[in-house]
């Protein structure tokens, strides 16, 4: 019989972050208030780099799609879990619990590549300055942002295909507050050890791969930097040291959770909490408060928003 059709389980039930009924209230204001400036500070970002001529540029293009990727990567889990903190609804159907999944691979993986793509864009900058409008034109950069879309849909597709190929007809319950591969895959009804092979080959090599490349290419640039001028040095090091601290909030979490075979820790849930709660709004602060470009371009905005309420008034 086809594995699909051996699944009987309709439903998950999640565990959530806690029992405690107090701690639940605390964590759904402090979350709320989290998801809330996450929205609000990307969506500022990505308005900035729109209506700001000079930062039509391909580090802001980039940096207005990760602000896009984590108003989408948040949006997909904290919702389900906040309704969970506040209405005690812990459960989810097993087809929204597999569209979670896909999703949460989909922007998880788009952003791996994003951020490996704004490293490139930094190296060209600061190592070939005069190779770089040629390099980073238009048509490159829009290619790169299709390839990162590309390949976070192919390899979320591969996540899910092997997820929902396993038979599921008992236990529901997720030790978790959003589904993910690791945790569904353990509730499988047969042995998932090849499949857990899989599925942690195909996530950790992406995430070890474009961490090195990472790594590699700001090494890189840190040699390069000698024969910088006194102030290319400092303005090169303030949008590097940004990403770079971007770079490890993001990838430190992600090879904690998929780089290891099926094994569970105690830490698993503040990890998780970290990479799809704070760090999304973690992004649009460190590169707020760390650019100068960004924040003279949002008091310009703001100056003009006044005027026009002046004028108007």
């Amino acid at each position: 019989m086809d594995t699909l059709n051996q699944t009987r389980v309709t439903e998950f039930v999640f565990l959530g972050l806690s029992e405690n009924w107090v701690l639940e209230k605390l964590l759904f204001m402090a979350f709320s208030v989290t998801y809330m400036l996450t929205l609000l500070g990307n969506i500022l970002i990505i308005a900035t780099t729109v209506l700001t001529p000079h930062l039509h540029t391909p580090m802001y293009f980039f940096l207005s799609n990760l602000s896009l990727i984590d108003i989408c990567h948040s949006s997909v889990t904290v919702p389900k879990m906040l309704e969970g903190l506040l209405l005690e609804s812990k459960t989810i159907s097993f087809n929204n619990c597999i569209a979670q999944l896909f999703f949460l691979h989909l922007f998880a993986c788009a952003e791996i590549f994003l951020l490996t793509i704004m490293a490139y864009d930094r190296y060209v900058a600061i190592c070939t300055p005069l190779r770089y409008p040629s390099v980073m034109n238009t048509r490159a950069c829009v290619q790169l942002a299709f390839a990162l879309w590309l390949g976070g849909t192919v390899h979320s597709l591969v996540q899910t295909l092997l997820t929902i190929r396993l038979p599921y007809c008992g236990p529901n319950i997720i030790d978790s507050y959003f589904c993910d591969v690791p945790p569904v895959i353990k509730l499988a009804c047969t042995d998932t050890y090849l499949t857990g092979m899989l599925i942690v080959s195909n996530s950790g090599t992406i995430s070890l791969t474009c961490f090195l490349a990472l790594v590699a290419s700001y090494t890189v640039i840190l040699v390069s930097l000698r024969r910088q001028s006194a102030e290319g040095r400092r303005k090169a090091l303030a949008t590097c040291s940004a990403h770079f601290t971007v770079v490890a909030l993001f990838f430190g979490p992600c090879i904690f959770i998929y780089t290891r075979p099926d094994t569970s820790f105690s830490i698993d849930k503040v990890v998780s909490v970290f990479y799809t709660v704070v760090t999304p709004l973690l992004n649009p602060l460190i590169y707020t408060l760390r650019n100068e470009d960004v924040k003279s371009a949002m008091k310009q905005l703001k100056q003009r928003q006044v005027f026009f309420i002046k004028s108007y008034t």
